[in-house]
């Protein structure tokens, strides 16, 4: 079974092909610039490479480029469209609607849809995803929605319930949904593997962190808090985000400088955290670059994201009453080693200890523990695959449908 999965923003689209027999990825590329003009660039898994620019005027079109790079070219992988057995979806928001994944149905995307006030720039592009997919190959191919807050949908409701008026979780759904949860859903079942273990039978914290980063408690298999909330951008630092801010802050800023609530929004989403701080850049590379060379504010960005994140692990050690293993995944927690160091470093008061010989080796795509044998609590470098996991959701999905 080879399944097409796909992640449709509202001006690009991100695919990879899978055999699910291996679960390998067989091919993957993103065509970027959607309704602006197009660029288009892809991979093989043996290691074949393309990019061109052509019209992209809507998803449609670049459903139609993914098609043809995927059976013919010098980077085909299949023969006939037809081998594809399904596509599966990555979608924001679920809202309280979705708690699992489903087969897309005319009332599903209904219901996505209906959630498009809480995530306006995703939910509108995954219809379009959806929409654009059914035009290019047809509606008898099965297509799943993997949401991306459901893992997190175990949450009880002091963890998800906002202190305003009630009156507004009961009108608008206002309410903590957390994100990145297919990310937290593949690392937390992978860390259990590795230690061996029932994932009911260990408290766990696993920490995304890259340009959109969080934190998620996971207790007798499931999560008790996130950080991120209503919307992505709260909980700690991240790349151009700001995360959690007093909001008299941000009222007292938008009145001194009469901002509009979109204009509001621009600054705390987009021109905010790492970027806001540093005036550098909103990437922790060029920050590790700026602070070797000296830069303060650069420095400063680094040292606000590791003092917040360790700030969140130990609020959700508290919240489990402990913490058998704590797993760093994502672009940074995969990849920067200073981070890793410095955050467990100061966990000292939880028996947290690591090698720092094997924290050095473990980056790009790296798997394995940072603890040492004597360490109270185990941690791990465990590289996420979020789009393996929408794959092996929809092939049980389908699975189940054909029987």
């Amino acid at each position: 079974m080879k399944i097409l999965v796909i992640n449709a923003g509202s001006s690009s689209l991100k695919y990879q092909l899978i055999d699910m027999e291996t679960e390998e990825m067989l091919a993957k590329g993103v065509c970027e610039r959607i309704g602006i003009d197009g660029i288009i660039s892809g991979s093989t898994a043996d290691g074949r490479k393309f990019k061109y620019e052509v019209e992209l005027k809507d998803h449609t079109a670049a459903f139609n480029e993914v098609n043809k790079n995927l059976i013919s070219g010098e980077c085909k992988v299949i023969d006939d469209i037809s081998e594809i057995s399904a596509v599966g979806h990555r979608i924001v928001q679920g809202g309280a609607l979705f708690k699992e994944s489903v087969l897309v149905t005319e009332e599903v995307i209904a219901g996505i849809e209906s959630l498009i006030d809480l995530a306006p720039l995703h939910n509108a592009a995954h219809i379009q995803g959806i929409n654009a997919c059914r035009s290019v190959f047809g509606t008898e191919l099965p297509e799943v929605v993997v949401f991306d807050n459901a893992f997190h949908s175990t949450m009880p409701p002091e963890a998800y319930i906002f202190p305003i008026p009630y009156e507004y979780y009961e009108k608008y759904k206002v309410r903590r949904y957390g994100f990145h949860g297919t990310s937290h859903r593949f690392v937390s079942a992978r860390c259990a593997e590795v230690m061996g273990k029932d994932l009911k039978d260990i408290k766990l914290i696993t920490c995304h962190l890259g340009n959109g980063s969080s934190i998620t408690a996971i207790k007798d298999g499931k999560v008790i808090d996130t950080s991120m909330g209503l919307t992505p951008l709260d909980g700690f630092i991240m790349g151009t985000r700001c995360g959690g801010v007093d909001p008299s802050a941000i009222v007292y800023v938008q009145k001194k400088e009469g901002w509009t609530p979109e204009q509001t929004s621009e600054i705390i989403n987009k021109k905010s955290g790492c970027l806001g701080i540093s005036g550098i850049s909103s990437d922790d590379r060029d920050l590790a670059a700026a602070e070797a060379a000296g830069n303060e504010r650069a420095a400063l960005a680094r040292s606000i994201q590791r003092y917040q994140v360790r700030k969140f692990i130990g609020s959700y050690v508290a919240a489990m009453d402990g913490v058998d293993a704590i797993v760093f995944t994502g672009g940074i927690g995969e990849n920067t080693t200073d981070l890793r160091a410095d955050v467990c470093n100061h966990l000292t008061y939880l028996g947290v200890k690591i090698d720092e010989a094997v924290n050095e080796k473990l980056r790009k795509g790296a798997e394995g523990e940072i603890s040492t044998p004597d360490s109270k609590v185990r941690v791990f470098v465990l590289p996420t695959n979020e789009e393996l996991l929408i794959a092996r959701d929809t092939r049980d999905i389908v699975e189940k449908l054909n029987k």
